[in-house]
């Protein structure tokens, strides 16, 4: 297998996002992710809608096309069905994708086409300068909600999940080990993707995501899930999560007689969605996560994983079926298949 480097995926443009955007992490961790996959640029295309993160097909030395607004998968579900040898990223935000673009995100889930989206949530819309997005939490204040949203936000979980999909991962922009495991299991993952990068947009939205950013406080506030590996977290990892009932509950090791072997233990290829949504949901409320009440961590690294029929998978088999039942091979003979005349 070639070797590539972070550099054979750069292309000669300089990144225009602005400085101390979460974006240029992205970037970085998506070049270094198809280094590490072997997959050769030339057998991979990125297709992008419109917003800040969607300016990065002219940062990939690969295939690429930016298209408009809320269509990337649209033209993403095209490019994959008719080239199924090609590996395909859909980049995206929170209001391209879960807004105008919410329908073909939806329908690229139920469908489980085999793409790769790269959802960049910064919870606001950047490139249009700072309107609430789909996923603004409740109450925020923003230029298009001087006085706090009314509106409950989506999590990109609970839909990707609700849709039906196969595959769902979360990291932070500048955690580049977890972003890259994510996007490459995103890539061996057979079907539709979604990796939601918690992204912060340093003028219109910094610090949307300290609750569980926050050096201070992100290792009591999130939890890495590998599977086969019990759900243990916290600063000095003492902390970790069990079941109690039908709801997952926080304990600290060592209380209660708690140890290690009393933990839940991580497995994405549950084919129930029930678990996997309860550990995506982990940490928020209906308000979003600045609502949350529980003292759960949100969930970071690959929640769900689990094997299925990928809709252009499925329409390279049907094609081969038909062709093996119809006798023309061309489109000439196609046309002088059935009954014919001649005018004179």
């Amino acid at each position: 297998m070639t070797q590539y480097t972070q550099a054979d995926f750069k292309s000669d443009q300089p990144l225009k996002f602005c400085a101390g955007c979460g974006d240029h992490a992205v970037a970085a961790s998506m070049q270094r992710a198809m280094a590490e996959l072997g997959i050769a640029p030339s057998q991979t295309a990125v297709i992008s809608g419109i917003g800040c993160s969607s300016r990065m097909p002219y940062y990939m030395n690969t295939y690429g096309m930016h298209t408009i607004h809320g269509r990337g998968l649209a033209i993403a579900t095209g490019l994959k069905v008719a080239r199924p040898d090609l590996t395909v990223w859909n980049v995206t935000g929170d209001g391209d994708c879960l807004a105008i673009g919410g329908n073909h995100f939806i329908h690229a889930m139920r469908r489980n086409i085999d793409l790769n989206i790269i959802l960049f949530n910064n919870k606001i819309y950047g490139l249009t300068k700072g309107q609430y997005s789909p996923t603004s939490d409740r109450g925020l204040v923003t230029k298009s909600s001087p006085w706090g949203t009314v509106e409950d936000p989506f999590c990109p979980a609970e839909l990707c999940i609700g849709a039906r999909g196969t595959f769902f991962a979360r990291a932070i922009d500048g955690d580049i080990k977890n972003s890259i495991t994510a996007m490459k299991a995103a890539v061996n993952h057979k079907g539709a993707s979604v990796v939601e990068m918690l992204c912060n947009c340093v003028i219109f939205a910094d610090g949307i995501h300290k609750l569980v950013t926050d050096p201070a406080v992100r290792a009591d506030k999130t939890i890495v899930l590998e599977d086969g590996k019990p759900m243990i977290y916290g600063k000095n990892r003492d902390k970790g999560l069990v079941l109690d009932g039908w709801n997952i509950k926080a304990v600290t090791l060592g209380e209660n007689g708690i140890t290690e072997k009393d933990l839940l233990v991580h497995d994405s290829k549950m084919v129930d969605p029930t678990f996997h949504l309860k550990l995506a949901m982990m940490g928020y409320s209906p308000y979003g996560y600045a609502g949350a009440t529980d003292d759960l961590p949100i969930a970071l690294g690959v929640i769900r994983d689990v094997e299925g029929m990928s809709y252009d998978e499925a329409v390279a088999g049907q094609i081969e079926e038909v062709k093996g039942k119809k006798k023309a091979r061309t489109l000439r003979e196609l046309l002088l298949s059935g009954d014919t005349w001649e005018v004179k």
